[in-house]
């Protein structure tokens, strides 16, 4: 209860005591609200393989319908950019969380594409908003970078058990359980609302990020670009994992127990994150984690070994909740309102919904050696993109060190 506020605050006739706004409890609240909206990422494989068995699509028809998710996630992650600064967040994630547990009910009696692909990009634009908004309010917090690794342990520990236990239980109950499943983890994340502080924008000076005060727009449209590389390459690879496992020859609930426990394990990651934040800079973490990203996809080449299979699991998920909470971090750094770090969640869901869409593409060849392949450059272009703004975000906090 230490990391509880003892002041009560007062809404209606109702007081909740809210969390500690820099404390774990916080960022436990923080992470299920950011992930309410983008869930069905982190069952992403499940929701393929799901359409493919339980309704019978297409292994690209049922790309199709998840790239639709995520690019109306985008397009919501963009409303949020320009609406973090005139609105009550805590009532928009209220109302939003309400829409999008209605969506969710609705496509469990949907059983066509056509109605389908555009009720999941309407959910997606629901989800997005609702995780831009969470974006911004990370931004608020004392450390954005450890709040992020926050994220990835809960997205990343719940996905785990999603990924290992939903594919079994489509042939049972069919895809309505997968839409089941979201509508209660948006169930959840409702009822935690009330106990989350009121973060403020923060007051502090952007004299760290340019002299003028302003935003350097040319190293923050690199860190954009990189976010938008790694989560597509990423994204593309997870999306298929499943029957790619499958077209080397593994059985679905092999594969599915093996994804369950390397996302656990991935959460390995985003603790250590959590742990160390930016006390070895940016750069440096960074490198090492691209480096070992692109063996790790490199693994999935000999795919046909399971013990293979689940040590590329184990790495590219350990790097991807390693990762992604440092380039998200190192957007949120260039303003003080949360924008740039609402913005650089429209670039993370353009990335998630652009990996699936290409792979899709490549798919319908029966290429999953070609995925692989593409994961491994795009991961290449995305260190590139990282280098400039991390480098002098490092600069930036050296400096600050010395003056002090």
């Amino acid at each position: 209860m230490n990391d509880i506020e003892t002041a009560m605050r007062r809404s209606g006739q109702i007081t909740f005591p809210k969390a500690s706004p820099d404390g774990l409890m916080a960022a436990i609240l923080l992470s299920f609200l950011t992930t309410a909206g983008l869930f069905y990422v982190n069952i992403l494989a499940a929701l393929v393989t799901g359409l493919v068995e339980g309704l019978g699509f297409s292994s690209q028809t049922a790309g199709y319908v998840v790239s639709a998710n995520v690019y109306g996630a985008s397009v919501g992650a963009l409303t949020a950019v320009f609406a973090v600064k005139h609105m009550s967040w805590r009532h928009s994630a209220f109302a939003s969380l309400i829409i999008l547990m209605a969506v969710d009910l609705l496509s469990t009696k949907v059983a066509t594409s056509e109605i389908l692909i555009p009720l999941r990009f309407f959910h997606g634009v629901i989800g997005g908003f609702i995780v831009g908004t969470g974006f911004s309010v990370i931004a608020r917090t004392k450390s954005p970078d450890r709040t992020f690794g926050m994220l990835l342990v809960v997205q990343y520990g719940l996905g785990g058990v999603g990924l290992m236990v939903l594919p079994k239980l489509v042939p049972i109950y069919g895809t309505s359980v997968l839409f089941l499943a979201l509508f209660a983890f948006s169930l959840i994340t409702f009822a935690m609302l009330p106990f989350i502080a009121d973060y403020p924008p923060r007051k502090h000076s952007l004299q760290k990020i340019s002299p003028k005060g302003g935003i350097m727009w040319r190293p923050l449209a690199f860190a954009l670009v990189a976010v938008f590389l790694f989560q597509a390459s990423n994204m593309g690879l997870a999306a298929y994992i499943i029957e790619l496992g499958k077209d080397y020859g593994l059985d679905t609930n092999g594969i599915s127990t093996t994804l369950g426990y390397a996302n656990w394990i991935a959460v390995l990651g985003a603790l250590l994150v959590y742990v160390i934040g930016t006390k070895y800079g940016r750069l440096k973490p960074l490198l090492f984690g691209a480096v070992a990203t692109m063996i790790g996809m490199a693994l999935f080449h000999w795919s046909k070994t399971p013990s293979w299979f689940f040590a590329a699991n184990i790495i590219t998920g350990i790097t991807w909740a390693y990762l992604i909470p440092y380039l998200l971090g190192m957007c949120a750094e260039f303003d003080a309102e949360g924008q740039m770090a609402a913005l650089s969640g429209f670039f993370s869901k353009m990335g998630l919904a652009s990996g699936p869409m290409v792979a899709a593409l490549t798919v319908s060849t029966g290429s999953y050696s070609l995925i692989i392949n593409m994961a491994i450059i795009g991961m290449a272009l995305c260190m590139l993109a990282f280098f400039i703004p991390a480098r002098l975000l490092d600069r930036q906090t050296s400096q600050s060190s010395v003056t002090e």
